[in-house]
């Protein structure tokens, strides 16, 4: 297990920079299972956590702190964007925020497709990061690049086991995976996958409760001290990828089952059940 050791921003990425980063990339992953709907009684006005009518959301305030933060180590600022859960997507797969898989134009083009599919897409579940992560697998397998998977998501998930086994397998690849609480959870689980999967190569997964940190903090300290909990393992992570040679054309040459592959993101709020592995495309 890695330690939490860092107190400042700066402190993280000094680290960061002393372990040999100078760039990564960022994939982003959005949760729209149902519950949802009833995670923010306590944290959020007992308002969906996806409602974008009143104000910033957590969803929508996560995604700024930490793309903010890692926005120095993103060469391209392109940020390869996801939802999973939705009555569509489901367990099974993701759908990508943009048509064709096409990465978001940075944070802004991140947070201006999520608006669009918040405010029309089904929430339904059940709850699983397992296709995400393989997701994301597939695209590191393609670049042989680091990578950092922000997961943003409101509680536990349903699918424990197959779940686990995606966090195992990720750790054969240069992936960092940090997951955001947000809304009321309970967050136990979380904390399991967080220290206590021993059969992982490295500590890949690190979580941290929105709503805790804020708690705790100044509204002038707040985001500083989020992006610090998210991010304090990531420097460790990155020199034991190095450490393991996980990086460069070795990761391509790895032989793990393909994901399914992402569908295209949700439009005017038409669905219908992920069950062919195809990209499908939805009129508005």
């Amino acid at each position: 297990m890695i330690p939490d050791q860092y107190k400042t921003l700066d402190e993280v990425t000094g680290a960061l920079r002393k372990a040999g980063l100078e760039s990564s990339q960022l994939i982003i992953g959005v949760d729209f299972t149902g519950s949802n709907q009833v995670t923010g009684e306590k944290s959020f006005g007992g308002l969906s956590l996806h409602d974008t009518a009143h104000g910033i959301n957590p969803y929508q305030k996560s995604l700024s702190i930490i793309a903010k933060v890692l926005a120095d180590f993103d060469d391209d600022n392109l940020i390869p964007a996801y939802g999973f859960g939705d009555q569509r997507t489901q367990n099974k797969q993701v759908f990508s925020f943009q048509d064709h898989d096409e990465p978001c134009k940075g944070l802004d083009g991140v947070l201006e497709r999520y608006n669009g599919i918040a405010s029309s897409v089904d929430l339904a579940g059940p709850t699983s990061f397992a296709a995400l992560i393989r997701q994301t697998i597939k695209v590191v397998r393609e670049t042989g690049e680091y990578h950092i998977l922000l997961i943003i998501a409101d509680g536990q998930v349903n699918e424990v086991k197959e779940t686990a086994d995606a966090i195992v397998e990720a750790s054969n690849y240069p992936i960092s995976i940090v997951m955001v609480g947000v809304g009321d959870g309970p967050w136990e689980q979380m904390n399991e996958f967080d220290d206590k999967l021993p059969q992982r190569r490295f500590d890949n997964f690190q979580f941290v409760e929105l709503e805790a940190v804020f708690k705790k903090h100044s509204p002038a300290a707040r985001e500083a001290a989020f992006a610090v909990n998210a991010l304090m393992e990531v420097p460790e992570q990155y020199q034991e990828i190095k450490r393991l040679g996980l990086l460069g054309d070795c990761v391509k040459s790895r032989r793990f089952m393909d994901p399914p592959r992402p569908l295209g993101p949700p439009t005017g709020g038409h669905h219908m059940t992920a069950m062919a592995r195809q990209p499908q495309r939805f009129g508005a």
